[in-house]
């Protein structure tokens, strides 16, 4: 029997996405040399505005742009650092195309001066914790929000992570990070929710969390889920980086079946079709 999926509104700035019906594709640019998957590939602006561009031709619904790896063990940059591999990215993105943006950083700073140039989304992956300007600057500015969970910090996340029961955790967490946000002004509709695949878990903790997406999105938001290339489909492959777009595509339309409304992904093109077969499949799975 096919059961009608809830939509949800995802007010980010002047644009509002509608989560359910459609799985929403994020192309992620890293303008890092660091980056686990593409470090040091997009690390020339030119590069990485052309590489966005791509992906908006492909299908992509956002660009996530991040200027600072959070990788396992990686250290954080320099605010002028990290201002200066994001800024122009940023800016000859929107020269060339209205695609949204995010911008993947936890520093208000660098989110103020991107926002000024037209990115509607932050993607704060310390959930407002790192800075306490971010959490006022997004309710001033009405941008969208993505709050993820991290255990510990990208430099300490992997170092033998426990817990009792993963998902419960999970969602507590996610449930005070959206209380707390909004207690700072943030209305319900700009934020989006993330488990964070890989952010202190182990292969068995990611797959879980994967599992249990509906029950993320009992919280009222949309559920975004970021899972391509990363270690544990290298895991369960026994593959490198390069070689797991078939694990990616597996992972991503498991994710949609379990109430997954956003990918973030590298693999645009094939990650919208593999997607839209899962969309079709999507009403007709039982929803938890």
């Amino acid at each position: 029997m096919k059961t009608p999926i809830e939509t949800l509104s995802w007010q980010c700035g002047p644009r509002t996405f509608f989560c359910g019906a459609r799985t929403l594709i994020a192309g992620v640019v890293n303008v890092t040399p660091d980056s686990f998957s593409d470090g040091g590939d997009f690390l020339a602006p030119g590069a990485a505005i052309t590489r966005a561009l791509e992906m908006a031709a492909e299908g992509a619904d956002m660009i996530d742009i991040g200027g600072e790896s959070s990788r396992p063990g990686a250290d954080s940059v320099p605010l002028e650092e990290e201002l200066g591999r994001v800024l122009p990215v940023i800016e000859g993105i929107r020269a060339a195309s209205d695609v949204p943006i995010s911008i993947d950083t936890t520093k208000a700073e660098v989110a103020r001066r991107a926002i000024a140039r037209g990115v509607e989304i932050v993607n704060d992956i310390s959930a407002l914790r790192s800075d306490p300007a971010m959490g006022p600057l997004v309710a001033e500015k009405g941008v969208g929000l993505i709050l993820m969970h991290m255990k510990g910090t990208p430099r300490t996340m992997q170092q033998q992570p426990e817990y009792e029961d993963v998902v419960a955790e999970v969602e507590a967490f996610l449930e005070e990070r959206l209380e707390a946000a909004l207690r700072i002004g943030i209305e319900i509709e700009q934020i989006c929710l993330d488990p964070g695949i890989g952010f202190g878990k182990t292969l068995e903790h990611n797959l879980e969390l994967i599992a249990a997406g509906w029950r993320f999105r009992s919280l009222g938001t949309p559920l975004l889920v970021g899972m391509s290339r990363k270690s544990f489909i290298g895991s369960l492959l026994d593959l490198p980086v390069g070689e797991r777009l078939e694990g990616s595509l597996a992972a991503a339309a498991a994710a949609v079946l379990r109430g997954a409304d956003i990918l973030r992904v590298h693999d645009v093109r094939a990650t919208r079709r593999a997607v839209a077969v899962a969309d079709a499949i999507k009403p007709y799975v039982q929803q938890e």
